[in-house]
């Protein structure tokens, strides 16, 4: 009988073992009180404006913690600056990973920074969510599965966007475009050439910008001279304001388009002047604080309230604090999805699952969608022109996809 006990106690045993080794561990910086959660910003350097995306999620993690955190977890944001410099945004996060014990990377801001940091997560298996960025390879599943695109459509579907409604607008028109010399100018003329093919090197004249410059006056000058009459800007605030107002101070009039990551009213339009912006076409999927059309909206008006709250030095015209709120609203929806198995795989399989979220603030029609093959939240935008006093929305919903 003590034989048949034993057994029954070394079965129970060798089960419960077999049971607890198919549930991966929880991922460091994961205890029963607290998620610890790692991202580099541009605090300093060239971009500082986009630090508002930082401030804004700090902002909403602050709120879900009041609200009693995620199954009781407190949702601490680590957010350290890395001067928008690759090497600097390698070095802390290898200070968040190793040293501070962060579960995963969210949100950490820019193209060539991510691009920096992206193989030593995928290499580690660490997350690597909902970033500041619309660069194309965080999409790639395949080749990066630890990583997914920001909550934005990506900049090369963008630009597709662009050339479908140049070539309805002006079939035999000749494009310039304007850049910043790193992956993130360049995902826009993969856009294009996605879209030209072999027809590119005819019809599109290009000009870079590197982020250490002082104006991109110059560059502007050369490509009017290249008889173009449709521009696109790629650029950061700064610079895309320096183009708006070179453009017009020059009495150059292409068919404008500014890409949709340098459309900010506080820090690009008035800056360059809302006049001198007039007619300027851009794209949209998130709701625009300064469009009245939202007025009345829901969803605007709990935004506006969580900002009153939680930011109230905020500038509310400043997208970048919308943008926040969807990107730290889709990482709670992950976490609550992941419930009380946040092994680093786990939070990854629910980030990649992802199904008709709908955010308060995204377009109508534009809802964040992922799937084990399918890493970019979102691939929808509407047309949109500035007409000196707010950003006007045309036309229906369209897909970057194509």
């Amino acid at each position: 009988m003590r034989e048949v006990v034993f057994a029954k106690f070394a079965l129970g045993v060798a089960l419960a073992a077999l049971a607890g080794s198919a549930v991966a561990e929880n991922a460091p910086g994961v205890s029963d009180t607290e998620i610890k959660i790692g991202q580099t910003v541009p605090y300093t350097g060239p971009v500082t404006a986009f630090s508002a995306l930082a401030k804004g999620e700090l902002a909403y993690f602050k709120m879900i913690n009041e609200q009693g955190g995620i199954n009781g977890r407190k949702l601490n944001l680590i957010s350290l600056d890395d001067g928008y410099t690759p090497p600097r945004a390698v070095e802390q996060t290898r200070r968040l990973i190793e040293q501070e014990k962060v579960a995963f990377i969210f949100g950490t801001v820019g193209t060539a920074v991510n691009a920096a940091i992206q193989k030593y997560l995928n290499i580690n298996k660490i997350p690597q969510l909902f970033i500041a960025t619309g660069g194309s390879r965080f999409g790639l599943y395949q080749e990066f599965p630890w990583s997914i695109g920001g909550v934005q459509a990506t900049f090369r579907g963008e630009a597709r966007l662009y050339a479908r409604y140049i070539v309805k607008e002006k079939p035999n028109a000749k494009i310039a475009v304007l850049y910043q010399n790193d992956d993130y100018g360049r995902d826009y003329v993969l856009g294009l050439k996605d879209f030209f093919g072999a027809k590119y090197p005819d019809l599109v004249r290009e000009a870079v910008y590197e982020v250490t410059d002082t104006t991109v006056d110059s560059q502007i000058v050369t490509l009017q001279a290249t008889g173009a009459d449709v521009l696109l800007v790629v650029a950061t605030p700064k610079f895309a304001a320096q183009a708006i107002r070179k453009v017009y101070d020059i009495g150059w009039k292409p068919m404008f388009f500014l890409n949709s990551t340098a459309i900010w009213v506080n820090t690009v339009i008035e800056p360059a002047g809302v006049e001198k912006a007039i007619g300027i076409l851009s794209s949209a999927y998130i709701k625009d604080p300064g469009d009245l059309a939202w007025t009345d909206d829901p969803g605007m008006k709990e935004w506006r309230a969580f900002m009153a709250k939680y930011a109230p030095e905020a500038d509310t015209r400043d997208q970048n604090y919308v943008n926040a709120v969807n990107s730290a609203a889709t990482m709670v929806q992950v976490l609550k999805q992941a419930g009380n198995d946040l092994s680093r795989e786990n939070i990854m399989r629910q980030a990649a699952n992802l199904r008709d979220l709908e955010l308060p603030m995204l377009l109508p029609g534009i809802k964040v969608n992922t799937s084990p093959t399918d890493h970019y939240p979102i691939e929808d935008m509407q047309m949109m022109r500035w007409d000196g006093k707010q950003w006007v929305r045309f036309g229906s919903i369209l897909s970057t996809r194509e």
